[in-house]
């Protein structure tokens, strides 16, 4: 099943999720393949379970967009626990469309997650994969990629969110 994306304006972007509490059940499984559905019908490279309208410490993540099983990544309750380095590059969001901006991030992060099952995992990443640990994770804290923007972008993406909202294309 393919779910409706939620956008900016929506509380539950900007809301700390619930942690999962119970792996492995059935209905957890046909969540978790149903985000990866609705991510890739999106042509997203990740999907946080808010972005879906649910407040759970749920996201998922595969780089090679759908092309490559081996690459997707479940994260249930994910912590990052270290970061190194720097990189700076273009960040987008599918809960906010047609805006992409410049985002600094770590280069290197390790995080810490359970899987479907509830199995401990431990993940590092670097590039673009260390991005979507961040990006995904800040949105399990309530956090979207604009607040690491400057205050007058940021401000300047408000702005023509509500006029789009006021003509009815944002919807």
């Amino acid at each position: 099943m393919i779910y409706n994306i939620v956008k900016y304006g929506d509380p539950v972007l900007e809301t700390r999720t619930e942690p999962v509490t119970e792996y492995g059940t059935p209905e957890l499984r046909k969540l978790v393949e149903d985000m990866f559905e609705t991510m890739y019908a999106a042509r997203g490279v990740g999907l946080a379970a808010p972005q879906v309208g649910l407040s759970k410490r749920l996201t998922v993540i595969d780089l090679s967009c759908g092309e490559d099983a081996s690459q997707r990544i479940v994260l249930l309750n994910p912590e990052i626990v270290s970061r190194e380095g720097v990189q700076t590059g273009e960040e987008g969001c599918l809960s906010i469309p047609g805006f992409r901006e410049q985002v600094t991030r770590a280069q290197k992060v390790k995080v810490r997650a359970h899987d479907v099952d509830g199995n401990p995992v431990e993940l590092e990443g670097e590039d673009l994969l260390a991005r979507a640990f961040q990006h995904e994770t800040d949105h399990l804290d309530g956090v979207l990629f604009i607040n690491h923007i400057s205050p007058l972008k940021r401000d300047l993406i408000r702005r023509k969110i509500r006029k789009m909202q006021k003509s009815g294309e944002w919807k």
